[in-house]
């Protein structure tokens, strides 16, 4: 299982240790407004991070904490997992990988999505030597659209995931890398 660094933020496999920190996150209506609609209860968030723990080790990618280094904080969660078409619980290799994320409401705005979804994507395109990765999200997600752009991903429409149409942004590995040199001269917001 990888951890990932970037300035501001330890980016750690879920663990056991992070259910009070993620279970605030995931039960909080308004983050989880435009991912499933409805707060998770804590033995949801519990079987949330059984179910990753698996995944890390069966495919050897899946959820990580976003734990502010200053703090030592979950602020956020993200991921690096295989797209479905309907809402299925299992991995499935033969599926296009996905990035995302979702950040607490008083860690939005200060640029920790984009921060950690382009560690994301150095690990995605690096160690696992994926060729393109999608992301998506809710058409009204403005927001997270717009780290989808900051990050260098282009939008491919409406596209039918999780068993509903939702707005789809993707990018390939050469376009990753060669766009490497703006990236890092951008601010993080």
């Amino acid at each position: 299982m990888s951890t990932l660094e970037t300035a501001r933020l330890r980016l750690e496999p879920l663990r056991d240790e992070h259910l009070d920190g993620l279970h605030a996150l995931n039960s909080d209506p308004e983050v989880m407004r435009y991912i499933s609609g409805e707060p998770e209860t804590r033995e949801q968030t519990l079987a949330v991070i059984a179910r990753v723990k698996a995944r890390w080790l069966e495919v050897g990618y899946s959820w990580w904490a976003f734990v502010e280094r200053d703090s030592g904080e979950i602020v956020g969660a993200g991921c690096l997992q295989n797209l479905r078409r309907e809402a299925t619980p299992l991995p499935d290799p033969a599926c296009p990988l996905e990035i995302g994320w979702r950040l607490r409401r008083d860690a939005q705005g200060r640029g920790y999505a984009s921060e950690a979804a382009v560690a994301i994507c150095d690990f995605a395109f690096d160690a696992r030597h994926a060729d393109e990765l999608l992301a998506v999200c809710h058409p009204d997600n403005v927001a997270s659209a717009k780290v989808m752009q900051r990050i260098g991903m282009q939008p491919q429409g409406l596209q039918h995931w999780y068993g509903k149409e939702v707005t789809t942004y993707r990018i390939d590995a050469a376009t990753w890398h060669a766009n490497a040199a703006t990236r890092s001269a951008r601010p993080a917001r």
